[in-house]
Order: C-alpha cells, then structure tokens, then sequence
C-alpha cells in the first residue's frame, strides 16, 4: 500500500493485539488493567479499543513483560520483498 513505516505499524499492531489478547482473557475490569500495566484509565480505554498506535512499541513491548511474557528479538539478513521487522508468538 506504501504507507511509511508500514513494517514498524504492523509489527506494533501485532503486539498491541497479543497485549490485548492476553488482557481480554483474564476478564480484567479497566481499572484492574491500569494498574497491571502502570496507565491510566484512558490509555487502557485505548488500548482496549485497538489503538495501538498510541503506544510505542517500547511501551508495548513493557506491558508483555508486566504479563509475564518472554520477548525475544531476532535480527537476520533481510530478503528483497519481505518484511524488515516481523513479530511471531509462541503460544
């Protein structure tokens, strides 16, 4: 589609979605959340709601480590035609 830094927004939504994910499956009230991940009410109203542009994917990355997540970067050759930054989950 060319939209700039396509790659970097897919990989935040992709993250922004496995937070989200994992929030939703412990049937968390907002403000149970907020103080989970350290935010204000609001930004889990955000969060919630999809927009994961909101957050940098530091801060996304911050809220997998407060949900006990692993993250693991991975840094290989880039091949023409495929994405610079991907992110996979191992469930």
């Amino acid at each position: 589609m060319g939209l700039p830094h396509a790659d970097e927004r897919l990989a935040q939504s992709k993250l922004g979605f496995h937070v989200y994910k994992l929030l939703s499956d412990r049937q968390l009230s907002q403000r149970e959340i907020a103080a989970l991940l350290g935010i204000k009410q609001p930004e889990v109203s955000h969060l919630m709601n999809g927009h994961f542009n909101r957050f940098t994917t530091d801060k996304l990355l911050g809220f997998l480590k407060r949900l006990d997540r692993k993250v693991t970067i991975q840094i290989s050759p880039h091949h023409p035609g495929k994405p610079y930054q991907e992110v996979g989950f191992g469930l």
